[in-house]
């Protein structure tokens, strides 16, 4: 009996025949195009049982979903381009947005962009990540390329353009967590001298005192701070600006240094997470500082007549404005340099601050609170920020040459120091 070499099958159903060109053709209905219509696969074999099993995986593949979408295929330089204009940018932070450009324009496009999307292997990335590294970048900046090729990637998985994301088999960059060595009390005593006798003295006592970060010091405004009843409230984070040209572009110089730039980007924005959103104590001594800090203000507001910008921030240039962070990161490098203290992050300055209300026995609960550091993970930063510092040493020296060698008794000094933390009131 002769084959059977087409037969209509039912709408939507794959379908196997014999073509004039001498071939087995079959087709495969995998999902829809993006004009509504069917988006049928077409695949062709010498032989019936070669094509069976061709449409047999491409049945395999449209039921797990791994089946890659029509037309052209992405360049990992086109897909990097799409997805940071198109989807990361509309959906992330401004900051979030900044590495993730940084990364891709720096970084990734040059480095794997003429990859096809569909064929980039794990070893591609490991093998882009240690050049990297070869050619002097640090670890950190080879892992930030990592976590923005993966999160990429993981969006192209989503939308069907590739099957497998290759960042999240490929080996990471290896990170070695530095070690933070806290300010000591004296060098604290020492900057604070130094920064009583600069303009907005109180934003680095509240850096070393309470550890806010950066962004939420100097996005701090007088209705979040009431120094009659002594307490601040956390809510906003000041971001890094970003200008255009106001002069068309014409003045030959960077949109920041235009003399007509304009903002174009807010100037803060609500705290990553709801523990950082919270309610600070301030001690008597810095509310006697802010309130000095707020009568130095009221004065160069009176200065400033028809200059200054009323937008109600704590810390501010002469004319208003919030302070820019990278300016303000600066003046804190000068403040170490004047101070005569040993450089160091201006992160360290919150470094200091946990270190210190964990080793004057606070509650966990409370420091956590003071910190903004969230349930999941406070742990984790408790033991990050617990350092040891040199009287820790000496103090457990001390007890443990008592205990071994004995002693003909302790004194005052020595009683002090074997009073922990824990006991501390």
């Amino acid at each position: 009996m002769a084959e059977n070499k087409r037969s209509r099958q039912p709408n939507g159903a794959s379908s196997i025949y014999f073509g004039k060109d001498g071939k087995w053709h079959g087709r495969v209905t995998v999902g829809v195009r993006d004009d509504g219509k069917p988006d049928r696969r077409h695949v062709e074999r010498k032989t019936k049982a070669e094509v069976t099993k061709a449409v047999r995986d491409l049945e395999r593949e449209r039921d797990k979903g791994t089946v890659r979408k029509p037309g052209k295929p992405w360049t990992v330089a086109a897909w990097l381009a799409h997805w940071i204009e198109n989807i990361a940018k509309p959906s992330v932070s401004e900051n979030a947005y900044d590495g993730y450009e940084v990364a891709v324009r720096v970084h990734l496009t040059p480095g794997l962009g003429a990859h096809r999307l569909d064929r980039l292997q794990p070893e591609h990335l490991e093998r882009f990540y240690q050049k990297m590294q070869d050619t002097g970048s640090k670890p950190a900046t080879a892992h930030q390329a990592h976590r923005t090729i993966r999160t990429a990637l993981g969006e192209a998985v989503r939308r069907g353009h590739i099957t497998i994301n290759p960042a999240e088999i490929a080996k990471a960059p290896r990170l070695e967590e530095e070690e933070i060595e806290p300010y000591t009390v004296d060098e604290v005593q020492r900057l604070l001298l130094v920064a009583a006798k600069a303009p907005n003295s109180a934003r680095w006592v509240i850096a070393l005192a309470l550890g806010l970060r950066q962004g939420e010091a100097l996005g701090l405004k007088w209705e979040d701070v009431d120094l009659e009843a002594g307490y601040m409230r956390v809510r906003k984070n000041r971001l890094r600006p970003k200008y255009q040209h106001g002069c068309g572009d014409t003045c030959g110089r960077k949109a920041g240094y235009c003399p007509q730039r304009e903002q174009i980007r807010r100037e803060t924005k609500p705290t990553k997470s709801r523990a950082g959103r919270r309610t600070i104590g301030l001690p008597d001594e810095l509310i006697k500082l802010l309130q000095k800090h707020k009568e130095e203000q009221e004065r160069q507001r009176a200065e400033a007549v028809g200059r200054w910008q009323e937008k109600g921030y704590v810390f501010t240039k002469p004319d208003g404005e919030p302070l820019v962070p990278n300016t303000d990161y600066h003046h804190w490098k000068d403040l170490l340099s004047a101070a005569g203290v040993r450089d160091g992050r201006l992160h360290d300055a919150r470094h200091t601050a946990g270190t210190v209300l964990l080793l004057l026995g606070v509650p966990d609960r409370i420091v956590d609170s003071i910190m903004g550091w969230e349930p999941g993970g406070a742990a984790r930063m408790r033991a990050r920020y617990m350092h040891v510092t040199d009287p820790m040493l000496k103090r457990v020296a001390k007890q443990v040459g008592h205990t071994l060698w004995g002693g003909e008794g302790d004194t005052a000094d020595d009683a002090d120091s074997q009073q922990g933390p824990d006991n501390v009131e």
